[in-house]
């Protein structure tokens, strides 16, 4: 009886401890800027839990010069002073619930950022900007002889400027040149076959204005765009990834559901060293009168861990992948002695990021070979500065091996499970998959420009790590992948190699299966894979698909290096060129069987 009452009287406390905000209470109105209003209601609930702020539905405006600045170093994006509208830093069990409103950016913001914060739920709103961070040529005329296109620019809020013959876009407090672009489809809304054909090269273009928002553009592509194509600029590197939508930084237990993302100068959602992030309906797309929505990736999760759950969600027009799982690699520089080694951060879009702290278990890697060596714990890690770091750990071998090494921390790999969603309509892939926890792809549509699913793994680009281990791909939708030139695989499996490195004496990557997928192909392509042990391809059908041109030249199958491989009941339907499977000498223990439509 006591245990009863002390329950309910927990129960009771535990309510009466719950608080939800009407944010209207506060003055925050929609149609008027609340930046301010914003961050000083959140510094007000320092130190309180269980949160929920509630705003009427509404569109409410953001814009940065009432913001909060707050230096952030975000993986994958560019350092620097950004301005918040949501800094939600510390806090617990905090529910941020929108009621279907809009939040309106103006500039370079960085509209939600999760710090440090356990049990967050963000839910029922939109993000948007009144002017994306990108503009979209659409082309009216073209000619060939002379190499030259007009075309009709939008946004044409801040307008553009031509100097020199040079074409400057105007946005918000900032000009940018042509930068990276990729040219879109009106009628597939997705990058064209062969885009990088029509892609805008800023040094040799000669611009001509010829209206308010009409211009003429010579020698600006490798031969003129098609009428009505749509070309997407968005600057260059480094000051075009400054300001993603969503960050969450070493949060726990993290929610997102029923939020749309129509635009961002940077990725949708970034994660990083959080664990057990769950997405439901969340959506990244353009609006109606855009072709182009988020600038670079629609989700990103580098150094996570726990439960990855992302369920329900549509990710398309984005500029790069859908979804990216990964760890990250590290250089040695030197041993210091003393179980010390002096490290640095390899790629500049992730200097500043949190590798390691006392008691992650952590792997000595070859740089040559890309696979490891020693497994040791962390004792204890010093920060010099952005870029460079001491890591102190439990034991180190009596013999380090020669040769350069980097380190991988093994803690911070979340297991993934991604299921109905869509990912479509995108540069690059729809999703890369580099973690070593236990990975479900399954019930999900994907149509991308490259390779479908990308598991890859490199210590020399991006320094992404993760030789997977237990990877599940079934049930899938993949619809004429590889459509920016036809050679883009539905799964490509393979460690990225510099000439320099090379493949070392155990496979990279280990049980992966690919099984009971159905695929629209107009290539006939089907897997790659190089350096895997363990690879189940069974049970696809792959469909001859006529809405791009056909590529033959490739095998559908093409393994190197691999060993334990099993393809059967495999089956090819209406294809009128061979589709051949491709397997080299190197590769070992394959059954291959029962599969129609195909040769070996």
């Amino acid at each position: 009886m006591k245990k009863l009452f002390l329950t309910a009287f927990i129960l009771a406390f535990q309510s009466a401890q719950a608080e939800t905000i009407n944010v209207a209470d506060h003055g925050i109105l929609p149609g008027t800027d609340v930046s301010q209003k914003v961050n000083e209601l959140l510094a007000s609930l320092k130190g309180k839990a269980d949160i929920t702020l509630v705003f009427p539905k509404g569109t409410y405006e953001f814009y940065p010069e009432n913001a909060v600045e707050i230096y952030r170093a975000v993986t994958n994006h560019d350092n620097g002073p950004k301005r918040i509208a949501f800094p939600v830093f510390g806090y617990e069990d905090f529910t941020l619930e929108g009621s279907g409103s809009t939040f309106m950016f103006h500039g370079r913001m960085s509209p939600i950022v999760v710090e440090g914060s356990s049990g967050v739920i963000l839910q029922n709103f939109s993000i948007d900007w009144e002017t994306p961070f990108h503009h979209e040529l659409k082309v009216l005329e073209r000619n060939e002889a002379d190499n030259s296109f007009v075309a009709e620019i939008s946004p044409m809020k801040y307008g553009f400027e031509i100097k020199d013959q040079k074409l400057f876009f105007n946005h918000y407090d900032w000009q940018d040149e042509i930068g990276q672009n990729v040219a879109f489809d009106p009628k597939t809304n997705a990058p064209l076959w062969d885009t990088q054909l029509y892609q805008l090269r800023g040094k040799q273009a000669k611009a001509t204005k010829l209206g308010e928002n009409t211009v003429s553009l010579k020698n600006a592509t490798k031969v003129p765009p098609p009428v009505g194509a749509v070309i997407c600029t968005y600057g260059n590197a480094p000051t075009n990834r400054l300001a993603q939508a969503i960050h969450l930084d070493r949060t726990k237990n993290t929610r997102i559901e029923n939020v749309t993302v129509y635009a961002a100068g940077g990725m949708a959602l970034i994660a990083e060293r959080s664990e057990n992030i769950e997405l439901d309906k969340v959506i990244v797309t353009s609006t109606d009168e855009r072709t182009l929505a988020t600038r670079a990736d629609a989700t990103h999760f580098l150094r996570c861990k726990g439960l990855v759950d992302v369920r329900n969600c549509r990710f398309e027009h984005m500029a790069d992948d859908g979804i990216n799982v990964h760890g990250v690699y590290i250089k040695i520089n030197e041993y210091k002695g003393n179980r010390t080694f002096l490290c640095e951060i390899n790629h500049r879009q992730q200097l500043g990021l949190i590798f390691a702290e006392a008691g992650d278990k952590v792997a000595i890697t070859s740089r040559e070979t890309v696979l490891p060596i020693y497994e040791t714990t962390v004792e204890k890690v010093e920060i010099h500065d952005e870029s460079l770091l001491s890591i102190t750990v439990a034991e180190v071998p009596d013999d380090l091996p020669a040769g350069l090494l980097s380190m991988e921390n093994l803690s911070w790999y979340p297991d993934l499970v991604f299921k109905n969603n869509v990912i479509r309509d995108n540069r690059a892939r729809s999703a890369l998959i580099s973690t070593k926890g236990k990975v479900l792809v399954e019930d999900n549509v994907f149509s991308s420009q490259m390779h479908g699913i990308l598991i890859e793994g490199d210590n020399n680009s991006w320094y992404e790590s993760g030789g997977v281990r237990d990877i599940t791909i079934q049930n899938n939708v993949f619809e004429n992948i590889g459509y920016g030139k036809g050679s883009g695989y539905p799964l490509y499996i393979s460690p990225l190699l510099r000439e320099e490195q090379r493949l070392g004496d155990e496979k990279y990557h280990r049980n992966i299966r690919f099984r009971n997928n159905r695929l629209k192909s107009f290539n006939g392509l089907l897997v790659h894979g190089l350096s895997v042990e363990g690879l189940e391809i069974t049970g696809n059908i792959v469909t001859k698909d006529s809405l791009y041109p056909k590529w033959s030249e490739l095998p559908a199958i093409d393994l190197n290096y691999c060993e334990d491989i099993t393809i059967e009941g495999n089956r090819f339907e209406g294809f009128d060129f061979p589709i051949r499977a491709a397997i080299s000498e190197d590769t070992e223990e394959v059954k291959f069987v029962e599969n129609p439509g195909i040769e070996r």
